[in-house]
This record gives C-alpha cells, structure tokens and sequence, in this order.
C-alpha cells in the first residue's frame, strides 16, 4: 500500500514522502495514528498545496519539542513501590504511573509520549524515553526504591538494594559430619533393637511395680 507520511516515522521516512508499506501497518498504526494518508490521486494534489503549511506547523512544534526537552535535561523520578527482598515489585509501574509523575512536576507529557520496553516490575534505576516530537527524544532517570533512605543509595551505587542471595554450590561433606552422621545412626539403631528385643528400660520398671 502506499501511503504519505504526515510527520517523520523511525526507518521509514520524512513528513511528504511517499512510501509503500505492508497494508496491516498502514491500517493498524500509520493511519490510525494520524502518521500518514493514502497515497490517492486526490491526497497527493491536497498534500502538495498544504505541504508548505505542514512543514511550518512540524517546524513549530518542533521547536517547542527542543525547548522541553532542555527543561527536562537534570529531571530525575523517584517512585516509591512495596517489594520484596529479591527486589520483586508487589505491583508494577506503567507509563501511566509515570505520566502522573511528570505532570505533579509541570511537564505534561501524556502516557502515550513514554516508551517502556516493558512494564517496569523489579526495583533499579531505569532510563525512560519521552517521545517529543517524531524528530525529538528525551532519556530520563527512574528510581525505583521502596523507600527514599534506598533511592539515594540507589542513586549513589546505580543498582537496586536487594538482599543478595549467596548459593553454595559445593556438593562435598566434611568427613567429620559424616563421622557424626554414621554414631547417631548406629545410636538410634542400637535403641531400636533393644526395644525390638524387650530390653527397654521402660518394660524393667513396669515390672517391677507389677510384682
């Protein structure tokens, strides 16, 4: 299918070009998105006449883009979530959560402008991308701690604060343990048998108390 691209997309192309893509991306992301127009007879004369307008519009926000993102340049996020000592977040923190975040500061930045690789669910630090404009981008710094005494040493040594778990791999036994292992075995034996044969020292006192 070949479309017009209303604004620059990653790998594709600039705002005006002409490109050809598979139909299932045109009609699930490009054209839902607002990203690009069918490439008719129609669409081309209308896009030519407004392309100057267009590239003033994309040049203005443009602009705005850059300026935010200056003002966001030393913006740090702390989160503070529940989680357990392995560092296993009792929950999540989504774009949305950190949206929130962003507008209680005076930027407001939609959920939509963040990029996750994935829902954040363990504790750390983390860089999260801000998509300003298509042609601008902005890393940001997440702490992810359960309480702010951890963020700051999170933020000092760049690793999460978890309880590390030593494993011990080594399979031999101590001959001495086995030494130990072998009396109380032939102890619990010996009492067994001796139970076994009735000579529990037990039976002798009800014996007694019987004559």
């Amino acid at each position: 299918m070949n479309i017009i691209l209303t604004e620059k997309v990653n790998n594709l192309g600039n705002l005006g070009d002409i490109v050809h893509v598979k139909p299932g991306y045109a009609r699930n992301y490009l054209l839902p998105q607002g990203k690009a127009i069918r490439a008719t007879k129609e669409n081309i004369e209308i896009f030519e006449k407004e392309r100057s307008k267009r590239e003033e519009e994309n040049n203005k926000s443009k602009s705005e883009a850059e300026k935010l993102s200056k003002e966001l340049k030393d913006i740090s996020l702390i989160i503070l979530r529940p989680a357990s000592e392995t560092g296993l977040l009792y929950g999540s923190v989504s774009t949305r959560d950190i949206s929130k975040l962003l507008k209680e500061k005076n930027h407001s930045i939609t959920h939509k402008q963040i990029v996750l690789e994935k829902t954040i669910k363990d504790l750390g630090i983390y860089e999260v991308e801000i998509k300003l404009h298509p042609e601008v981008g902005k890393n940001i710094k997440l702490n992810v701690a359960r309480t702010e005494e951890e963020a700051l040493i999170q933020e000092k040594t760049g690793k999460a604060v978890v309880e590390s778990v030593e494993e011990n791999n080594d399979d031999s036994i101590d001959p001495k343990t086995i030494d130990e292992i072998s009396l109380e075995k032939l102890d619990g034996d010996k009492a067994l048998n001796e139970t076994s044969s009735g000579n529990d020292p037990n039976d002798k006192i009800t014996k007694k108390l019987k004559k």
